[in-house]
């Protein structure tokens, strides 16, 4: 089975597919990551002047992804929201979607392919049968790169004057050797929502663009805190649910689907 996997692509292709959600597409210049392709611009300038923020719920039509179930939509757009929330936090202060902000955000998903849950299901089995040799080092085991998932998000800054400070079309597929395996066709899409949340909000927090430089930024305490489950920094973020926390990093490790450990936005009824 290595030997299969060697010979085979290692992470999903990540098409950069453009909507019609953004107020402007002008502008927008290339600006690819090692896994990452995007085209953005942002007025560093303005948006380094706002010190308020507010963000829009996430926009993912079923056209988008029309394999997944309007549940697993919905997990995947408040993870999107979520991440954003939570990472913005470094810089900005985030308040309610009604309250008005300097700079208000707006995302909208344009492309989800589902994961292969089959595919999936066996990198899981591999990855829990090899995890240890004799001698107790780990085996870093690559999922199967078969039916990877893949997301293509667009999203946008608009000021009080509703003019456009910062936008981004991107597009990222899952890796065979840094993705987890979960069995959801909506596992990989629900990764890379967080993902595109950490870049959007570095492009806002440092004004420039996330695949520019070499530099390794660590998290905030207020970000480790959150994603570990606890309070966010503001209210406004516990509108999305807290993160799954340690559950949801055992959860992913051991392959089971985001829908199990999720509970999703503040106010929902699981079924």
């Amino acid at each position: 089975m290595l030997t299969i996997v060697a010979l085979l692509p290692g992470c999903a292709t990540a098409p950069l597919v453009q909507g019609a959600s953004l107020s402007s597409y002008d502008g927008l210049k290339p600006s690819d990551g090692k896994i990452t392709r995007s085209r953005l611009h942002v007025s560093k300038e303005q948006v380094a002047a706002a010190k308020t923020i507010n963000i829009a719920s996430t926009a993912f039509p079923s056209a988008a992804a029309p394999t997944l179930s309007n549940e697993q939509r919905a997990l995947v757009a408040n993870a999107v929201n979520r991440a954003l929330c939570i990472s913005l936090s470094d810089r900005f202060k985030v308040v309610e979607p009604s309250v008005p902000a300097d700079l208000t955000v707006h995302a909208a998903i344009t492309r989800a392919t589902e994961t292969n849950e089959v595919a999936a299901g066996i990198s899981v089995v591999a990855s829990i049968g090899t995890k240890f040799v004799d001698a107790g080092v780990p085996i870093p085991t690559p999922r199967i790169p078969i039916g990877l998932g893949e997301l293509s998000i667009e999203a946008e800054a608009l000021d009080r004057a509703n003019r456009q400070q910062a936008a981004m079309v991107w597009g990222r597929g899952a890796q065979a050797f840094f993705s987890s395996a979960r069995v959801s066709k909506a596992g990989d899409a629900y990764e890379l929502a967080g993902a595109f949340g950490d870049d959007f909000a570095t492009l806002l927090n440092k004004g420039v663009s996330p695949f520019d430089g070499t530099g390794i930024d660590l998290p905030t305490w207020q970000k480790v805190n959150s994603n570990l489950g606890l309070a966010p920094k503001y209210a406004a973020c516990d509108a999305y649910g807290r993160s799954p926390g340690v559950a949801g990093l055992v959860g992913g490790k051991l392959g089971f689907p985001p829908e199990w450990t999720d509970d999703g936005p503040n106010g929902t009824t699981r079924p």
